[in-house]
């Protein structure tokens, strides 16, 4: 399936292809274009689009695209949902003080942004960052006693 998106991509915008491509469509194809283009490449093409005005998987009621995404497709993983603390406060500025970890993403994505300004090449180099903090949010949720989805 295609996925599309704002380009320019940084926090929420690389976190919801991971989670998408690891826990709802393996095969997903992303594509990024200018934000007055989402809908119309959406509809031309079929695409979902995620992380736009106006887009399902968007940001509503306080929450962030990554949020969305997990309610909609019912992950219910603790360690997900763990991870979506950190990419709620990277990415929505006046919030980046709720976990001690946002503002250690946002810098990261920064940082990405500018070493790798194509998206695609962003987004494959940065896949990495969030397999390894989903595997420290399983950590967490072993030493806590919450037991975790396989």
């Amino acid at each position: 399936m295609k996925w599309v998106t704002r380009s320019h991509i940084h926090v929420d915008r690389v976190a919801c292809p991971w989670l998408i491509r690891r826990f709802v469509d393996s095969e997903a194809e992303f594509l990024f274009v200018p934000k007055s283009r989402v809908e119309a490449v959406a509809n031309e093409t079929g695409s979902i689009p995620f992380d736009a005005p106006g887009a399902e998987l968007g940001h509503h009621e306080g929450q962030c695209s990554f949020e969305s995404i997990l309610r909609k497709y019912e992950l219910k993983d603790p360690a997900l949902w763990r991870l979506a603390k950190i990419v709620h406060a990277a990415d929505i500025a006046r919030e980046i003080d709720t976990d001690p970890l946002g503002k250690g993403l946002e810098a990261i994505a920064t940082g990405f942004g500018i070493l790798f300004p194509d998206d695609h090449t962003n987004l494959e180099r940065q896949f990495v960052v969030y397999d390894a903090l989903y595997a420290w949010c399983r950590l967490q949720g072993t030493r806590e006693g919450i037991p975790l989805a396989t």
